[in-house]
């Protein structure tokens, strides 16, 4: 497999035990459209549709990958372990005063197997963005995400609501908080 090295180049490429997190490419639009048409992962988003539009796969890598864009988004690839080369996304979006807001999703194929909290633990470790303090929120009806951030230190923080575009509606959410 040839790495398209011109996206996402100055996002580092951060390792664990079974994962290599790393910048987009455009050879993962084919994963990513299969595993975000599946209504189990849009809907345990905020921001991804059901069904998912034409071309809304193209578009997502070209905002995630552009020198503007407001989030960094890593694939955990799995490509080095006999797993696929996307198993799912993980992102850090930066927010004022020194802090940073991380969100994950595994594609279903995947679920069950510690690779959100490995990818979290990772991310947790390096922290990319020097950030003093991390955030997350998980839809109430998702426990396992919550497990997964309790499970990297995070501390329910309280409950709010987002709005997901595939469920169409605002959700109930946890909030979660961890000091770096």
């Amino acid at each position: 497999m040839k790495l398209d090295t011109t996206l996402g180049a100055d996002l580092p490429v951060l390792t664990s035990a079974r994962l290599v997190l790393r910048p987009l490419q455009t050879s993962d639009e084919g994963l990513l459209e299969l595993y975000t048409s599946d209504a189990r992962v849009a809907e345990g988003t905020r921001s991804i549709p059901h069904p998912l539009p034409p071309g809304a796969t193209a578009q997502f890598i070209e905002r995630a990958t552009a020198p503007t864009r407001e989030e960094d988004v890593w694939v955990m690839d799995g490509a080095g372990h006999d797993r696929a080369a996307v198993l799912g996304l993980i992102s850090l979006k930066p927010l004022d005063r020194q802090q940073s807001q991380i969100g994950f999703w595994v594609a279903p194929a995947f679920w069950n197997a510690g690779y959100a909290s490995e990818a979290v633990a990772c991310i947790v470790k390096a922290n990319p963005h020097n950030a003093r303090t991390l955030f997350a929120e998980v839809f109430q009806d998702n426990t396992a995400s919550a497990h997964v951030l309790t499970n990297a230190g995070f501390d329910y923080l309280g409950d709010a609501e987002a709005y997901s575009v595939a469920r169409r509606a605002n959700v109930p959410t946890w909030t979660y908080i961890r000091r770096m």
